[in-house]
């Protein structure tokens, strides 16, 4: 993607990223790859994470011939990027067998409040990766009081629904189309009645497949230690189709009658249009599920931390 320019003529000058760790390095070196952008801005709830990230995209840069440039941050500065993404991580120990998004909610939501007081303002769009990521993309909007706030989650679902699938099937990926929507969790909505193979309606295994996704991140962790390089690439994306970079469908968490989940929205010149598919009865019923949930959840983090701010 030479250059960087929006498909609008509008320049692309600063992506901001708060939080060093997996997959905040990750959207770094994917950023001074693309080259769409002049600088990214790196902050951390930890200051010296944040140095060694931008010491290291230096050198990448440098390596590469790049001409983005990486610098360190605070919160008043990352007002002025085109675009924020939220990755910070809080310390907790996350020892839950089910629900394992959910082991944050308390720890990642009061620094998700905190930044989004204190980026009370910014107009530009806000990509949010840190989990429960549902939970926390609608805290940020209602926190900060953004309208262009969105979640990661459901693409890479999506991504990895259409993979295995694929897989099972003997056939590329390409051949596939279908979505997963709903909670970035337990609850995820696999749209297997509206699913295609080479163009086709195909009998999907969606129990088998469900079982395969939840335990590919345990995988990817026990192997490397924490998911990053797809929640990464699907935060660029992302970023692309909300700053207008590029037009496409992704699947993003966004506020569906006040509670936010992951569906299908089609940017145009970063504008969004959601593209829900068609759902039978049992996928009905699914969402509805999901959205009963996330919504209870949402209100239970709001208590708590009303609670720890009179404590």
């Amino acid at each position: 993607m030479p250059g960087s320019r929006r498909t609008g003529g509008n320049p692309v000058t600063a992506i901001g990223i708060i939080g060093a760790g997996a997959v905040g390095q990750g959207v770094g070196t994917l950023l001074v790859q693309a080259g769409w952008c002049d600088t990214v801005m790196v902050s951390s709830l930890h200051g010296h994470s944040a140095d060694g990230l931008v010491a290291d995209l230096e050198d990448m840069s440098l390596v590469s011939a790049s001409h983005v440039r990486a610098c360190r941050a605070d919160l008043a500065r990352m007002k002025s990027c085109d675009a924020i993404v939220l990755c910070p991580r809080a310390a907790f120990t996350n020892d839950h067998t089910a629900d394992i998004r959910m082991a944050g909610l308390t720890a990642n939501g009061f620094t998700i409040r905190h930044l989004a007081q204190e980026l009370a303002g910014f107009t530009g769009p806000v990509v949010v990766v840190t989990n429960p990521v549902d939970v926390m993309t609608r805290l940020y909007a209602e926190a900060s009081g953004s309208t262009r706030v969105w979640g990661i989650g459901s693409s890479t679902d999506t991504a990895r629904y259409r993979f295995i699938l694929a897989r099972r099937m003997g056939v590329p990926t390409q051949a596939v189309r279908g979505h997963v929507i709903g909670e970035h969790g337990d609850l995820a909505v696999i749209c297997a009645s509206s699913t295609t193979v080479n163009g086709r309606a195909a009998r999907i295994p969606v129990q088998a497949i469900r079982a395969e996704m939840a335990a590919r991140p345990g995988r990817i962790a026990a192997g490397i230690g924490r998911v990053r390089s797809g929640p990464a690439a699907a935060t660029v994306s992302a970023l692309t189709r909300v700053l207008g970079v590029t037009d496409g469908l992704v699947e993003l968490s966004a506020s569906r009658k006040g509670t936010y989940l992951g569906m299908p929205l089609h940017f145009s010149s970063g504008h969004p249009t959601v593209c829900l598919p068609r759902l039978d009865a049992e996928e009905e019923r699914d969402l509805a599920a999901a959205e009963a949930k996330l919504q209870a959840v949402y209100h239970q983090l709001c208590f708590t931390l009303k609670e720890m701010s009179f404590s």
